[in-house]
């Protein structure tokens, strides 16, 4: 398949709606494409494309793990579970050359630089490949996946929309998805800066956030989680949402919902359990907190997968 002057030529898919595995493909416009991969089998699935150097590839692996080989299998790297990484080098091509591990769900965006350009031209001050000096310079990035984003993403996968309307859908909730990847934070006053330069400081909101995922069933106060980490309950607020860009317990609420989803997925435990788990002490407050961020209800949700 040719596309005008931006190639994304199909040279093998080795899986494409095979069995357990698929592979769906969205054409948005020209220079702008959205790949989802699922391998649902207990076998490595591969999958080859070509790429020209005008593309930006960027690829979110919801859970599993995929691994991207080059010069004919003497480089990899790996794309592991939450984690995403954007790619581009416009001095040679970067052809997809993917393995996708059993039990994985990819997610992947090629747009053209053009393309990009014309989405982001008044942010190229802080994405670094858009500057001036970086113009003609690969790059590379390999961040955790917001937990924002990845509802997005999820979104996109496990929407139910008539075919006419899909393709309109899913390029909104992909313009979506970049403006989250690519949020800027709120810039920071004078108050806030000298709080992040402190090593310390940054060291005890992690330790803050270990805390409250690790007993995410029975979270702490915030007065508690102040006490516990060393910090005043001002410094934990404005230090949490400063790096995490989410107030404590919002954080806390996104984490919890993704690990409900993930707990279904693993098909262990049924609806009230994954509940518990995750700290709702009935199952409606637990359907109603999953379907409104999922837009579905955990049980749909479990069948869609069967399906």
């Amino acid at each position: 398949m040719v596309l005008n002057k931006n190639k994304i030529n199909t040279s093998i898919v080795m899986f494409k709606n095979v069995g357990e595995s698929s592979l769906d493909e969205i054409t948005l416009e020209k220079g702008f494409y959205v790949l989802h991969f699922q391998n649902e089998s207990n076998q490595i699935q591969s999958f080859e494309r070509e790429i020209d150097s005008s593309f930006i590839q960027m690829h979110f692996c919801l859970r599993g793990n995929s691994k991207f080989l080059f010069n004919n299998g003497s480089y990899s790297f790996d794309v592991l579970d939450n984690r995403s990484i954007l790619l581009y080098n416009p001095q040679r091509t970067l052809p997809i050359n993917l393995e996708v591990q059993p039990k994985t769900t990819l997610v992947s965006l090629m747009i053209s630089i053009e393309k990009f350009h014309s989405l982001f031209s008044k942010e190229s001050g802080y994405i670094p490949f858009l500057s001036d000096e970086n113009s003609n310079k690969k790059y590379y990035d390999d961040t955790e996946i917001k937990p924002t984003v990845s509802v997005v993403l999820q979104q996109i996968i496990n929407a139910s929309i008539n075919s006419s309307v899909k393709e309109l859908y899913v390029k909104g909730k992909v313009y979506e998805l970049l403006s989250l990847h690519f949020q800027k934070e709120e810039s920071a006053s004078g108050e806030y800066c000298p709080f992040l330069v402190d090593e310390q400081n940054v060291l005890k909101i992690r330790k803050a956030k270990e805390i409250i995922i690790s007993r995410m069933a029975e979270p702490p106060s915030l007065h508690e989680l102040a006490s516990e980490i060393g910090l005043t309950l001002k410094k934990l607020k404005e230090g949490f949402k400063q790096i995490y860009g989410d107030t404590v317990y919002s954080f806390l609420l996104d984490y919890k919902l993704e690990h409900s989803r993930k707990l279904l997925e693993s098909n262990q435990y049924n609806v009230n359990e994954v509940g518990l788990q995750v700290g709702y002490s009935t199952a409606s407050h637990f359907i109603a907190a999953f379907k409104k961020k999922f837009g579905t209800t955990p049980k749909k949700y479990v069948m869609s997968l069967q399906n």
